[in-house]
C-alpha cells in the first residue's frame, strides 16, 4: 500500500512525452528567426519598401523638368495651397489652359486636358507621395517654417517624370524634426531648388538655420518629436 502511494506520487513528475520535442522545437524556431527577422526587417527598409524610386505614369506627360526647370514656373502657380492649407492642391485643368489655350493647342499630348476642359471632367493624376493615413502632415506648416520644396521632392526641376527620392519614413521624418536647423531656409526661398545659404545670406546652412530655428519659433525636440505632434 505504502508503495502503491509513492508511485502513485512520483507519476505526477513525469514530464509528457511531447515534452521531449520542446528543446528541439525551440532550437529550430531560434535558427528559422536568425534568419527570418535580418530578412524582414532589410525588406522593410529597403527602398522598394519604402517607395523611394516609385514613378508612376501619369494620365498627361506632364514634365516638371520643363515647366519648373526651363520655363522657371514657382511651385506654387500649381500647387496654390501649398502655403496655405495642410494639403498641396492639384492644379485644375483651368489652370494648365491658362496657357494651353494658346501654346500648343493642338498637342496630341495634351488631348485629355482640352477633354477636361470642355467637358469639366476632371483629370485623375496619380498620387506619388502618398503617407499613411495615420501621419499627420501639413504642407503649410513645414513651408510656412521654412522647409523648401527640394527637401522632401528632390530636383523636381530636373524630372521630365516625377519620382520618390526620399522615403517618407518614420525615421527620415524625425531625423529632421531632432535637428531642423539642417534644413530651414528663409520662406522666400523655399521653392527655389538651387538655394545655396553661402551664396544666399553667406552663412553655412547649421549658423544660418539656427538662425532662422529661433526666427521661426520653431519648438524644442521634446515637442518636435512627441507622437503626439505627427499622430493625432
Amino acid at each position: 500500500m505504502g508503495r502503491a502511494a509513492i508511485s502513485s506520487t512520483n507519476s505526477q513528475f513525469v514530464f509528457p512525452r511531447w515534452a521531449n520535442y520542446l528543446l528541439p522545437g525551440l532550437l529550430l524556431a531560434l535558427a528559422v528567426a536568425v534568419i527570418y527577422v535580418p530578412v524582414v526587417v532589410g525588406y522593410g527598409l529597403a527602398p522598394q519598401a519604402l517607395a523611394v524610386g516609385y514613378r508612376p505614369i501619369q494620365p498627361v506627360p506632364y514634365s516638371h523638368a520643363l515647366h519648373a526647370g526651363e520655363l522657371g514656373i514657382d511651385c506654387r502657380y500649381c500647387h496654390n495651397t501649398v502655403d496655405k492649407a495642410p494639403f498641396a492642391a492639384l492644379p485644375p485643368t483651368q489652370t494648365c489652359m491658362n496657357c494651353h489655350s494658346m501654346i500648343k493647342t493642338d498637342s496630341p499630348k495634351l488631348a485629355l486636358v482640352r477633354q477636361s476642359y470642355a467637358t469639366g471632367m476632371p483629370i485623375h493624376w496619380i498620387r506619388v507621395h502618398d503617407l499613411a493615413g495615420y501621419v499627420y502632415f501639413n504642407h503649410a506648416i513645414h513651408v510656412n517654417k521654412g522647409i523648401g520644396c527640394v527637401t522632401c521632392h528632390g530636383r523636381v526641376d530636373k524630372m521630365d517624370v516625377v519620382a520618390q527620392v526620399k522615403p517618407l519614413s518614420m525615421g527620415w521624418c524625425l531625423d529632421c524634426h531632432r535637428a531642423p536647423e539642417k534644413y530651414l531656409r528663409p520662406r522666400d526661398q523655399v521653392t527655389n531648388m538651387t538655394w545655396d545659404p553661402v551664396a544666399d545670406a553667406g552663412k553655412d546652412q547649421l549658423t544660418l538655420g539656427l538662425e532662422l530655428k529661433r526666427k521661426y519659433n520653431i519648438p524644442d525636440a521634446t515637442f518636435m518629436t512627441s507622437c503626439s505632434t505627427c499622430h493625432r
